[in-house]
């Protein structure tokens, strides 16, 4: 039987030494998931937004669990101080040649969580990607696909990217294009369309809907229905005004176009 205090075989560390480790990574774990959720919920008094306090979270976590690591190695004997200068000579040599985009990133974080661009829960375009937005750490920001991906995105080309918001504002104007044959009576064609989305129960009657006439295309008017909705039910407005439009033009006869392509073939 081995005793607490003799080192065990190959690895030079005492049993009472590695269950010490054992025991302060795990208990540092605990509390560091305590710390951080007690830091967090005591934040939200405050009027930071959640992306700010979410940000600050991550970053306490970060701290913490960096302090837990030294600890654990401390407890197996393994002297912290020259790891800690190994580390920091490392570091040194990273910042030097590699660590400016990592720094960029950091940096482009801090100014996302400040000025919120955007925020938890918005679905936004950055970087040519488009998702709902489920987190912004360090050194990234996260969105969610509506087909459940998440997309990781360098915070720097966030911060460096044109961003656009479709759920920032209250509400959001949907633009519905149909185009009808030449010789059609433009008139009725309109009043059909203002029919069609003033009867709707989610269009708003301020903004007032809207026709335009887009285009003269080859071979078709071009029309153009706009009707402002709230911005949570924009899809459904959208497929009901596209749906709803074709069923209400084929019932009254108008026609709706498509390219076609004719080919003469000349015999020689």
């Amino acid at each position: 039987m081995v005793a607490l205090d003799e080192p065990l075989p190959y690895i030079g560390i005492t049993p009472f030494q590695l269950v010490s480790a054992l025991i302060i990574l795990i208990v540092g774990y605990v509390v560091t998931k305590v710390i951080v959720g007690l830091f967090k919920k005591s934040m939200k008094k405050t009027k930071l937004p959640p992306l700010v306090i979410e940000f600050l979270g991550r970053f306490l976590a970060v701290l913490l669990y960096t302090a837990v690591l030294i600890l654990g190695l401390g407890a197996v004997g393994i002297s912290v101080s020259p790891l800690i200068l190994g580390l920091s000579a490392v570091i040194g040599l990273i910042l030097g040649f590699g660590l400016q985009d990592t720094l960029t990133n950091l940096a482009a974080g801090v100014w996302i969580a400040a000025l919120r661009p955007i925020d938890l829960g918005e679905v936004v375009e950055v970087a040519g990607k488009i998702g709902s937005v489920s987190g912004i750490g360090l050194m990234s920001t996260e969105l969610k696909t509506p087909d459940n991906k998440i997309i990781t995105i360098p915070n720097k080309l966030v911060w460096g990217s044109i961003i656009v918001n479709y759920t920032r504002m209250p509400t959001r104007r949907v633009d519905v294009d149909v185009g009808v044959a030449y010789g059609t009576d433009l008139d009725r064609a309109i009043k059909l369309a203002m029919d069609l989305m003033k009867s709707h129960p989610k269009v708003l009657d301020e903004p007032e809907p809207g026709v335009v006439i887009t285009a003269l295309g080859d071979s078709a008017i071009n029309l153009q229905l706009r009707a402002w909705t709230k911005t949570e039910d924009y899809w459904t407005v959208k497929g009901d005004l596209t749906r709803g439009i074709y069923e209400l033009y084929t019932k009254e006869g108008i026609e709706i176009p498509f390219p076609q392509l004719d080919v003469h073939l000349k015999k020689e």
